[in-house]
């Protein structure tokens, strides 16, 4: 494309006719559009992401960080889903796109490249308020349990659940509508489940992270999942009011052994990640996508990002990846090339 405009300006500038002269201009403008359509402006030192909640509030810190050191360089962020990252990313909206799921071939398909930034997980959630949620915080709930919540809707009432037959209270389940990593992810914990599976069944279907989280806190008979830094407060590493994680009873025996208790705190859940006891899904590792390879100031900040900026994400809620995990990212970064299988 560069070259054709090249050549285009000799023609406009030379003692061609004014009738071709008038030609190469109008293909300059012409090509120029082309080129500039839906392409991110690197010339602008400005740096566009968009993408997961869940890993938005650690990307906001990494930028922080970044133009610290880097006074010239512009980090537009904004979140919206796993989805539109992806899509906005494929689409050259924005230079990178956070994905918190993982990469379909469909995706790779259409030159999506990318490396992992660090791992969280999603985790169900419950109305502090909910008189079921003390039995529960004895008990912890099993896989089949929550499937028979978010999916059959076989267990319909609070009561059924910790076998009250007392407590008639319906149990409202809340999804997320848009297209996200959170919702995949749960899913896939829950078996061979999509998001579509969860919104089918549930009663209602909120966008966004924070929302989500609000509806719960809003509904004593609510119940919902989220990722785990829209759960807990960044400052107190408390549950936020009004909502609170709901343990997996992950052996099944009816109890929650002291072993499973991982959740009264951000470190606590964020400890029990980092040493595989919290299962795989629900937690996983947030990609950073892009079109075909990283490249100039966003590759650099990339490169940051696996390197200096790996300080920055235990004391965030996050969880870093191994180091050999990061090495290998770090190749792929360098390469601009995966592996097709991995």
């Amino acid at each position: 494309m560069t070259y054709k405009i090249e050549t285009l300006k000799k023609i406009f500038h030379s003692e061609a006719s004014s009738k071709l002269k008038t030609i190469a201009l109008l293909l300059i403008i012409l090509l120029t559009l082309v080129a500039n359509s839906g392409c991110t402006d690197q010339e602008s030192n400005t740096i566009k992401i968009s993408g997961a909640f869940a890993l938005y509030p650690m990307m906001g810190v990494w930028s922080e960080e970044y133009q610290k050191d880097h006074q010239d360089i512009k980090i537009e962020l904004s979140a919206g889903g796993a989805g539109k990252g992806m899509s906005d990313a494929i689409q050259g909206l924005v230079d990178i796109g956070m994905v918190s799921r993982e990469i379909y071939p469909s995706e790779i398909d259409q030159g999506i490249f990318w490396v992992s930034g660090c791992k969280d997980a999603v985790v169900a959630t419950i109305n502090e308020e909910n008189p079921a949620y003390e039995s529960i915080l004895s008990t912890g709930l099993t896989k089949q349990q929550f499937i028979d919540i978010y999916i059959n809707r076989t267990i319909t009432t609070w009561g059924q659940l910790i076998n009250d037959t007392e407590n008639i209270q319906k149990i409202n389940v809340y999804t997320r509508s848009d297209a996200c990593g959170a919702a995949k992810t749960w899913a896939s914990f829950l078996g061979n489940y999509s998001q579509d599976d969860l919104t089918n069944a549930a009663d209602s279907a909120i966008n966004g992270d924070p929302n989500l989280a609000a509806a719960v806190q809003g509904d004593i008979k609510g119940i919902g999942y989220n990722n785990i830094n829209f759960i807990y407060n960044a400052d107190t590493k408390q549950p936020f009011d009004g909502i609170r994680p709901i343990p997996i009873d992950l052996n099944e025996n009816g109890i929650l052994d002291e072993d499973e208790k991982v959740y009264g705190t951000r470190d606590d859940i964020v400890n029990a990640i980092a040493n595989n006891f919290y299962p795989s899904p629900p937690a996983r590792a947030l990609h950073l996508v892009t079109k075909e390879q990283y490249t100039g100031i966003t590759k650099d900040f990339v490169n940051w990002i696996l390197t200096e900026g790996q300080q920055f994400i235990e004391d965030n809620g996050y969880i870093q990846l191994p180091s050999d995990m990061v090495n290998t990212q770090l190749s792929y970064l360098d390469s601009g090339v995966r592996p097709e299988t991995e």
